[in-house]
């Protein structure tokens, strides 16, 4: 059998153990063969012994000069096959900022150090998008980015791409995060009379019924997505929460025109539910129908009868970018602080448990899976529900 390491003699005299060893076949059926150079014949000998058990033991991964980008181009055709459409934008979304910071090295020259670096780089100047270019990306942002690329890399590994998972261990530093939520201005739910001052101000609006429903803690999509026919009754007084109609960003259509709208089920069991409509939620819906009919009679032919809920003069389904932008202009009718829609529906949500809701409804109500969840994230104590507390401290210590 050839020895597969062989002496060099250079011409200036210098000496070189050349080795040149079998590493697998192609999917053709050659022969492949690795060559590497060394100084000294004990370093041949080693690397050939190291690559030799490797091959044995199946860990073996041959070189090669592959990129970080090539790299999330195979991992992101693999892990969008069957997942919903905003899903795989979030994940394109998710690794923008690896591909601008990374995306050129080679794989297989990628250490933890580097994966630090990138993960620092995020936190102090990693926005591309939803902000000021070049500012820090939030912790949660980057946490998302971090747990992408660590799926990235475990398909490497077992592709035979890369011999270990540099970013399997690499964390946000507790430093890091003490400054990006130091940096973070805080968002502090609507109070009870805050709430009361804005279902005031929205009484004679338009949109009264439908901003109704986002006092009853449906999420902004779910607003969206409402239908008359499907979704409402009336007459029993209920909504089914079934169908969504979100913002998707899809990079593959032109600047200016990616965002579009995705029409879905909500996305889990929970999340699909039939509530109970209070009283004067009842009362906004019906006038709100009784609007649209008049609109309908007045527009004619024009009238677009989409059978949405949330809905302009013409009948054309409203986007949640809309609902916002009114919403926020009738928070500023109102006198209360701007906040997202969101933190609406945790104010709702709060309401419901410090004024003895029982933790499963709040949960079921919200259509959340988890009620941990429910409580760590949309539950906050507020001043009256604190006050509450003191008082029945008074017949424990008084």
């Amino acid at each position: 059998m050839k020895d597969p390491i062989r002496k060099i003699t250079h011409k200036d005299g210098s000496v070189r153990y050349r080795l040149v060893v079998d590493i697998g076949v192609t999917p053709e059926g050659k022969r492949k063969q690795l060559t590497r150079t060394f100084k000294t014949k004990k370093e041949a000998v080693a690397e050939l012994s190291r690559i030799r058990h490797e091959l044995k033991v199946g860990t073996f991964v041959a070189p090669n000069t592959m990129t970080l980008d090539n790299l999330l181009d195979i991992w992101l055709k693999s892990a969008t096959r069957d997942v919903e459409e905003g899903t795989a934008s979030n994940y394109v979304s998710a690794m923008v900022p690896v591909r601008a910071h990374s995306g050129a090295k080679e794989l297989q020259s990628l250490t933890e150090e580097d994966i630090e670096s990138l993960i620092d780089w995020m936190l102090t100047s990693g926005r591309r998008r939803g902000g000021k270019p070049g500012t820090g990306l939030g912790v949660r942002s980057v946490r998302l980015s971090l747990g992408r690329l660590r799926a990235a890399m475990n398909l490497a590994v077992r592709r035979g791409l890369m011999t270990r998972n540099v970013a399997e261990h690499v964390t946000i530093s507790r430093e890091a995060k003490k400054k990006a939520e130091a940096n973070k201005p805080p968002e502090v739910p609507w109070n009870e009379n805050e709430v009361k001052a804005f279902i005031a101000a929205i009484q004679h609006d338009r949109l009264h019924g439908a901003l109704m429903l986002t006092m009853i803690a449906e999420r902004p999509a779910e607003v969206c997505g409402g239908r008359w026919e499907e979704d409402i009754d009336l007459v029993k007084g209920t909504v089914a929460v079934q169908n969504t109609r979100t913002i998707v960003y899809d990079r593959t259509l032109e600047k200016g025109s990616r965002n579009k709208v995705v029409e879905k089920e909500t996305k889990t069991e929970a999340g699909t539910r039939v509530l109970p409509l209070p009283a004067p939620t009842i009362k906004a819906l019906k006038s709100f129908r009784a609007i649209q009919a008049a609109e309908k009679l007045a527009a004619g032919p024009l009238y677009n009868d989409s059978g949405y809920v949330l809905v302009d003069e013409l009948g054309n389904p409203l986007k949640t970018d809309k609902l916002r932008r009114e919403a926020y202009r009738l928070m500023k009718v109102a006198g209360v602080r701007q906040v997202r829609l969101y933190l609406a529906r945790h104010a709702v949500l709060s309401w419901m448990a410090n004024n003895g809701v029982p933790d499963t409804v709040v949960s079921a109500w919200a259509g959340h899976t988890d009620l941990s969840f429910t409580k760590r994230v949309y539950v906050h104590p507020d001043p009256q529900s604190l006050k509450a507390g003191s008082e029945k401290l008074n017949e424990l210590l008084g």
